[in-house]
């Protein structure tokens, strides 16, 4: 099932980590239904649901789901039907139950115990009857449920895929506006110093009436307040930042865990814009910037 594998390593989208997937295959009288779902997990975690009979191939099963997903709590439902017909026949292994008999009469006169061992008590032990089911070959059967897994994760795939291009898709739009966000900022910083300069001038013309007053001290308390409201470094980093999860969105291979530091850095030079805002409005503005890196950080916890 090569061409399972290659479809998924050629695959370079955005996937989600929540998906479905469903195949169902019968070949030769013998029916097997693969189901593959997943939600968010920090790691790759498999869970599988399956007969007795395939229990043998679980470690190949673990290995092939895991080509398909790096991420997600994964759930994997197998059923399998024999409609070939074939009739099972019981065993008695008289061996098994030739010991039962021996161990439980010792017990009962080690211990003083009464009552007799009936049949069907004996026959309800373990392993005194079995059922031999018509056998099919473990290469041919293993050839059948591997098509069957592996259409299954290809559809799940196919749903991881679909639903991290919508996450792309609404991430790169919150990210394009907080830009703009940003150039207001930008654009807005410089006249709330202006704006400061004028009122503090009329303050201290109101104090000193007729004084003259002293432009070197009113510029250096321009100057200081201005560097305590100055964000340029933030919107720099911020912007830096949001230019890296694009690029990063770009490439799409195993990138939830990076893109969450990036919101945290992004996070990191909003909170410092708001701690610095000079006015109302910046103020205002820098709050939208959490509350979108906020929406961006859920967005990301389900980004494989």
């Amino acid at each position: 099932m090569e061409t399972g594998i290659s479809f998924v390593l050629e695959k370079k989208m955005l996937k989600s980590m929540t998906g479905y997937g469903r195949c169902e295959m019968y070949e030769d009288g013998r029916k097997i239904t693969v189901e593959v779902k997943s939600v968010n997990h920090r790691y790759c975690e498999i869970s599988l649901r399956m007969p007795k009979k395939l229990n043998a191939f679980e470690s190949a099963i673990r290995a092939l789901v895991k080509k398909y997903a790096s991420r997600g709590k994964i759930e994997v439902y197998i059923s399998y039907e024999d409609e070939t017909g074939g009739v099972a026949s019981v065993k008695y292994n008289r061996e098994v139950a030739a010991a039962y008999v021996k161990y439980m009469r010792e017990m009962a006169d080690e211990f003083g115990l009464s009552g007799e061992i009936s049949a069907s008590s004996l026959a309800r032990m373990q392993d005194v009857f079995t059922n031999d089911e018509p056998a099919m070959e473990e290469e041919k059967l293993w050839n059948l449920l591997e098509r069957t897994v592996c259409g299954a994760c290809e559809a799940f795939v196919q749903a991881r895929l679909a639903e991290g291009e919508q996450l792309r898709r609404d991430i790169f739009e919150k990210l394009d506006g907080m830009l703009a966000w940003i150039d207001f900022i930008e654009e807005r910083s410089p006249q709330i110093v202006e704006e400061y300069r004028k009122k503090l001038l009329s303050k201290v013309q109101e104090v000193l009436a007729d004084t003259q007053i002293d432009e070197t001290v009113l510029a250096t308390e321009l100057v200081i307040y201005a560097d305590k409201i100055c964000v340029d470094e933030e919107t720099v980093r911020l912007r830096a930042h949001i230019q890296n999860m694009k690029e990063t969105l770009s490439a799409a291979v195993n990138i939830g865990r990076k893109l969450d530091f990036i919101a945290q850095e992004m996070n990191r030079e909003a909170n410092t814009i708001l701690s610095k805002a000079g006015g109302l409005e910046i103020s205002n503005v820098a709050i939208d910037l959490k509350t979108e890196v906020e929406k961006i950080r859920e967005q990301i916890q389900n980004i494989e």
